[in-house]
Parts: C-alpha cells; sequence; structure tokens
C-alpha cells in the first residue's frame, strides 16, 4: 500500500509542476523500458528541453501589388463549362488580368498547349490598350517546362515573352492566392456568360465572348470604387 500511495504522490506531484494531465505521466511510464530514457525521447525534448522549438510555418511574403497599368499581368486557363457546349467538345478560355485596372482580355482555344499560350499572347499584346512589362502564371506546361524538365530550355511561350521584352514571372508552388484577381474574374465570367449561353463550335464560342469581352470592361467593380476598368484606365493613362 505504501508503494502505491508514494507512486500516487509522486505523480500527482509531477503533474501540477509540468502542468500535464497525470494520464499523459502514466502513458510515458508505460512506454519506459526502465533502461534507457532514449526510450522516451520525445517527451525529454518536449518538457525536459523546452528550449528545443518546433520547427515553425514560413510565413509568406506580402504581394507585391501593382502600381500602374501594365505593371503585373496576372494570365490563366479556365476550362469551359460543359454544359453550355452543345457539340460536347473540350474548351479552354485564356484569360488575362491587369492587376492595376482590372482590365481584361480573354480569348478561347480547343486546348491548352504552348501553342495556344503563345498564340494567346500576340492577340493580348495587340489588343492590350497599355504596354505589358510583365506576365505572371502559374505552372503549367501550357505555359512553362520549369517543373517538366532541368535541361534550361524555354517554351514557345517563355521564348515569346522574351522576344517581346516582356518580364515572366511563376508564382511560387501551392500559392494560388498570387492569381487571385484572374481566378475571381474566372468565377464572374462563369456566372455573368457561361450561364446565360450555348456554344456550338470554337468560332461561335469566340464570337460570344469577344462581345462579352468590350462589355466587361465597362461593368463597375467594388474593388475599384464602383468604377468600371475602362474608367480606371482613363484615370491613370491622363497622368502618364
Amino acid at each position: 500500500m505504501t508503494n502505491k500511495k508514494e507512486n500516487k504522490i509522486g505523480v500527482t506531484s509531477a503533474s501540477k509542476y509540468y502542468r500535464i494531465s497525470r494520464n499523459a505521466i502514466y502513458e510515458w511510464r508505460a512506454k519506459y523500458d526502465g533502461k534507457s530514457w532514449k526510450s522516451l525521447v520525445r517527451v525529454v525534448n518536449k518538457w525536459i528541453k523546452p528550449e528545443i522549438k518546433q520547427k515553425q510555418t514560413r510565413k509568406p511574403k506580402p504581394y507585391q501589388r501593382a502600381d500602374y497599368p501594365g505593371q503585373k499581368v496576372q494570365v490563366y486557363v479556365k476550362f469551359v463549362p460543359s454544359y453550355c457546349v452543345v457539340n460536347g467538345e473540350k474548351y479552354y478560355q485564356y484569360t488575362a488580368v491587369d492587376e492595376c485596372t482590372r482590365w481584361t482580355f480573354r480569348e478561347m482555344y480547343d486546348e491548352h498547349s504552348t501553342y495556344s499560350s503563345t498564340d494567346f499572347l500576340k492577340k493580348l499584346i495587340l489588343s492590350c490598350p497599355f504596354p505589358i512589362r510583365e506576365i505572371q502564371t502559374d505552372n503549367g506546361t501550357e505555359f512553362t517546362r520549369a517543373l517538366m524538365s532541368n535541361d534550361g530550355k524555354p517554351s514557345l511561350f517563355e521564348e515569346m515573352l522574351e522576344v517581346c521584352g516582356i518580364k515572366y514571372h511563376r508564382i511560387r508552388v501551392a500559392t494560388p492566392r498570387h492569381n487571385g484577381k484572374v481566378e475571381r474574374q474566372h468565377r464572374t465570367d462563369e456566372k455573368r456568360f457561361y450561364k446565360k449561353i450555348k456554344m456550338y463550335n470554337l468560332a461561335d464560342g469566340r464570337k460570344q465572348l469577344a462581345r462579352y469581352n468590350k462589355k466587361s470592361n465597362n461593368i463597375p467593380k467594388i474593388c475599384l470604387g464602383y468604377l468600371t476598368p475602362n474608367a480606371m484606365l482613363k484615370k491613370y493613362l491622363g497622368v502618364l
């Protein structure tokens, strides 16, 4: 009886001193092999050596926002919803959103590849009312070979960016928030455009999307203080 009472008092004292439950102490006692403290390595590191800190999670750096039109343009690809495609084919919407003014350009393709990306880039440059300094994309194979190959050879899309003198920025893997503006635009496009149309082929889809392109840049946005992208662009072009 004496031994049991002493053990009980010892566990209680340890529980109060280290501010841990008695059940945890009993669990550790059961794991102890009676020979070496190494059988309780994790416990020792946590309670006997509190100076050993757990690895801290990396804090993301503040995102650097664009200060003028064309400073950074986000480009992303959206699958065209199958419910609005009559012929059953798969189509893809390429979208470019200027971070500063939210001016947006879109085009539709029947494949997402470096060839389609390059063609979209050419059309974007011709349609854009301001010079583009930087293009930002994710690490998809339709844009870059960086994650697919280590030979350092650029993709067709990257080669075209270099020819045009446009800086290329690939967002960090698993940080979709950095492409948040174009992703939000895709959700808006689904609600305002795709849920209201039926397209019969690629040519028909492109024709309807072109009309929506012009209309969307004249729709006020809350993030712009209820100005339209075109109105915001006009304000900047007036002082540049």
